[in-house]
């Protein structure tokens, strides 16, 4: 996998992150972004869109040149390793521990970092231990022993006011409680460990804890009351703990920005440091972005970089402070095509200290491949001697443009899998989908790139608030939603798929879900992402031998909205512009070909433009798998009967079902036939005939340039694409 692949800007000598972290990659100075304030960056982009591969990207860039630390929020390491104790140890207080010891080894300018600060406050918890005796204090307390000193480099100080600090306070938390049993958090416990720190610091470093945990909330300036508190809050639990775990980041920056400062910090300290969190949308990162989003909009200042990810377009809900997105100001945003990154700053009228914490976002929006980069892509992964003067790559290129919609996980995985991939002259996109792929690392071991991209898109990256009771069913759910348009044929579905269920979802929950997880929306498409679309209707019509699970769908949609025709008449269809255009949408694709043709035919006089609305309206929809023969079907190549007008309906409709599907180029032939079909329509004998000239125009001249003929939201990102 090429790890910059779509990057080239963002990580570039001159790029976004040379600039925001003050260093370029070849370790030259940058003039930094923004400051003293920061924002938080946040990269937002749905599943497969770069982000934790740019973010790795960053640190391996410029972890040599300055300071940057890599925390995968969603592992399960972190509460794993807090599992065994669980009242002094949680999946927060695990990950900053991780990344100060990183840091506390970090060999490049200026050395390592000490972290004194977070030291004091990760020692009051550890007497939560669950075997409450000195010796059990002091041995989780000595899980931290590299924190409070840096390693020391020849010839420069090392921190003094700080040296001794551990040593000492274990000691004397060991002669003070020598034979004592201790309850969690007792007063002998906690004052004895207040007492070995503050009695082993020097005056400076007895200064820096009474400014630091003398701020805790409800501390009044008193530090031996903040790390009390703080100590009590952490066993607390619930949101009290959280509150805990905040301070602790904070403690954790603070230490990070003394090293920075005076005049050792000034002359040894290089360009700014960064804790880059992955997946973020976690509980464990949403907790960490909004502890360090609060902590800057109360007027905390420091210089670490902090970069996250997030799924949804707008960074996320809790940035919102529970107000809808639209009633919030934007936060400043930045795309990597923009070139320039935009200024930024933090709202300074008298409301500001209440401000959503959105204020202290800059989004950075993932960028999709070019059409170019993708080309190279495939191009570069190709193995098969090119046939027929390359109609083989370009037809792949096609495919892989087609099904990612340039998203660059998805290109990279399907141009793998095209490596040594044949498409068939006439082939559906979605046949590249059966391609097998080998995965690094799997030996022999082949499977379809489909079932690949399934398990990394979706099962991979499960909703964070999907209950775990759906967990097992939520790739199924999707699956068979695929077919849906709306939220009332997605509700059918749902009703139907779920009918033995106690805990079900709505299509209102799947389609917030979809949305958190970063999937976009689209006004004709319940999936609205194409390419997602694209690899559920593959698994959809695999599911049963011979498409029956596809069909089964269409089937039940088809005689919903029959119901519906039968009581509403012309009503409103919802992503339609008629219940009876939704009815036969589901018709065409479910085998009722003949009857859609006849519905068109006996429809058409009198309306023409209606008419023509309908049309596309009802062939915009997937094509089943098997044999196609709409392309001959379109042409004439197959016989219908009847008269001229429904033999020439019948051909458009298959004509229009091959440029609608979009997965199948159309080009000048298929241009061609639908102006010749609309100008034949044109001529004959019926009430406005004669205004489906403009249309054969119009339409022939979208078919020829791979453009949608109805456009919506998923079809227009595609026709970018292609």
């Amino acid at each position: 996998m090429c790890e910059d692949l779509g990057f080239e800007r963002l990580l570039g000598e001159e790029g976004f992150f040379a600039r925001l972290l003050g260093r370029s990659p070849s370790g030259g100075g940058r003039e930094p972004l923004y400051g003293p304030d920061l924002p938080v960056v946040l990269l937002t982009g749905g599943p497969g869109m770069g982000k934790g591969r740019l973010l790795r990207a960053v640190r391996d860039r410029f972890a040599t040149k300055v300071p940057v630390i890599h925390v995968d929020c969603g592992s399960r390491v972190y509460a794993d390793r807090a599992a065994p104790e669980p009242g002094a140890r949680s999946a927060a207080t695990e990950a900053l521990t991780e990344a100060a010891r990183r840091l506390g080894t970090w060999q490049g300018t200026g050395g390592s970092f000490a972290f004194p600060r977070l030291f004091a406050g990760l020692a009051m918890i550890a007497t939560g231990v669950t075997e409450a005796t000195p010796d059990a204090v002091a041995a989780e307390v000595e899980r931290y022993g590299e924190l409070p000193q840096r390693q020391r480099l020849p010839g420069l100080g090392t921190g003094d006011f700080w040296r001794g600090a551990l040593r000492g306070a274990i000691r004397n938390l060991l002669t003070t409680l020598s034979g004592q049993t201790l309850d969690p958090y007792s007063a002998s416990a906690a004052n004895a460990l207040l007492d070995a720190l503050f009695a082993s610091l020097a005056p400076r470093g007895r200064t820096e804890l009474a400014r630091i945990y003398g701020a805790y909330p409800g501390a009044a300036g008193q530090p031996e009351h903040g790390l009390r508190d703080l100590a009590a809050d952490f066993q607390a639990g619930g949101e009290e703990r959280e509150l805990a775990e905040s301070f602790l980041f904070r403690a954790l920056r603070e230490d990070l920005e003394a090293a920075y400062t005076g005049a050792l910090g000034w002359l040894r300290r290089v360009g700014r440091p960064a804790v880059l969190l992955d997946r973020a949308e976690s509980p464990l990162g949403e907790q960490l972005l909004r502890a360090v989003l609060s902590d800057r909009r109360g007027g905390q200042r420091d210089r670490v970089v902090i970069v996250g990810t997030a799924r949804r377009a707008d960074g996320g809900a809790f940035l919102y402070g529970g107000l809808p997105p639209r009633e919030v100001p934007s936060p400043a945003e930045f795309r990597p095509t923009d070139g320039v990154p935009p200024s930024w700053s933090r709202r300074t009228d008298p409301g500001a200290e209440r401000a959503p914490l959105a204020d202290g976002v800059l989004l950075l929006r993932m960028p999709l491949l070019t059409g170019d980069q993708l080309r190279l892509e495939t191009e570069r992964r190709q193995r098969r001697a090119e046939p027929e003067g390359g109609t083989n790559r370009r037809r792949i290129d096609a495919a892989v443009a087609g099904l990612s919609g340039g998203r660059p996980h998805t290109v990279i995985r399907l141009a793998a899998a095209a490596a040594d991939f044949l498409m068939p002259a006439d082939a559906n996109d979605r046949d590249i989908l059966d391609a097998p792929l080998r995965l690094p690392g799997s030996g022999d071991s082949e499977r379809p790139v489909a079932d690949v991209l399934l398990q990394e898109l979706i099962l991979e990256q499960m909703p964070v608030r999907l209950p775990a009771e759906h967990h097992d069913h939520w790739l199924d759910l999707l699956t068979h939603l695929s077919v849906a348009h709306d939220t009332e044929c997605a509700d059918v579905l749902l009703r139907h798929h779920q009918s033995a269920r106690v805990h079900r979802l709505t299509a209102h929950h799947v389609s917030q879900l979809l949305t958190d997880t970063g999937w976009p929306g689209c006004e004709r498409h319940f999936i609205g992402d194409f390419g997602l679309r694209q690899l559920l209707v593959h698994r959809l019509y695999g599911l049963r031998p011979d498409g029956a699970a596809w069909y089964a769908d269409h089937h039940l949609l088809r005689d919903h909205y029959t119901g519906r025709a039968a009581e509403e008449g012309a009503a409103s269809g919802g992503a339609f512009r008629s219940v009876m255009a939704h009815r036969m949408n589901h018709h065409l694709v479910s085998g009722g070909v003949d009857d859609v043709v006849r519905h068109l035919a006996a429809t058409l006089p009198g309306r023409p433009q209606e008419w023509c609305a309908e049309l596309l309206e009802i062939a915009q929809a997937p094509y089943p798998g098997g044999a196609d023969t709409r392309r001959e079907r379109a042409q004439g190549l197959v016989a219908v009967d009847g008269p001229a007008l429904r033999r020439t309906v019948d051909q458009l409709l298959h004509a229009v079902w091959l440029c609608e599907e979009r997965t199948r180029p159309t080009g000048r032939e298929t241009a061609r036939t639908l102006a010749k079909l609309l100008d034949l329509l044109s001529i004959m004998e019926f009430d406005g005939a004669g205004q489906l000239g403009r249309t054969a125009t119009e339409w022939s001249a979208l078919a020829e340039n791979e453009q949608p003929l109805l456009r919506c939201a998923c079809t227009e990102q595609l026709g970018r694409r292609r």
